[in-house]
């Protein structure tokens, strides 16, 4: 929020046990009023995919989970990842247990891309989870429309 934006009041009505695990929850986590707890949820709100238009430029992760002892799921996870590479920026994989992975894609581009992407590797059988989270929206197009020089 910019120093000029001016602040508006409104009121919320909401049920004493709703209010009151709410004032918990935002006094371990370190807020000291509900105002600034508000603007955070809908900041976030905000950022979630399904909010934003589809041609819009992120940056954000898909989290997975997968059995990789799954016929050919980690092959189908790679080839995926190569027909999406103009999207990915950089993976990170950690093998939780015997069976299961973790893989966080950190990607960039259209939420369009990103969904399909994301909703391509949900279905396939094996995959536990797999969640897009958007943590970014350039405001000035992709990340190759930059006026500055790398050096």
């Amino acid at each position: 929020m910019s120093e000029k934006e001016t602040l508006v009041r409104f009121g919320i009505s909401m049920p004493q046990s709703l209010i009151e695990q709410y004032d918990r929850l935002i006094a371990i986590q370190g807020y000291s009023n509900r105002s600034e707890a508000i603007r955070d949820l809908t900041r976030k709100a905000l950022l979630t995919s399904s909010s934003m238009q589809l041609d819009e430029t992120v940056a954000g992760t898909i989290v997975m989970v997968y059995d990789h002892h799954i016929s050919d799921l980690p092959i189908t996870l790679m080839e995926l990842q190569h027909e999406y590479h103009h999207a990915i920026i950089s993976t990170m994989h950690i093998h939780l247990n015997h069976q299961q992975c973790l893989e966080i894609l950190v990607v960039r581009g259209k939420v369009e891309k990103l969904r399909e992407l994301q909703q391509r590797i949900q279905v396939l059988k094996g995959v536990g989870y797999a969640e897009l989270s958007v943590t970014h929206v350039d405001e000035h197009g992709s990340s190759h429309e930059h006026p500055h020089t790398h050096g």
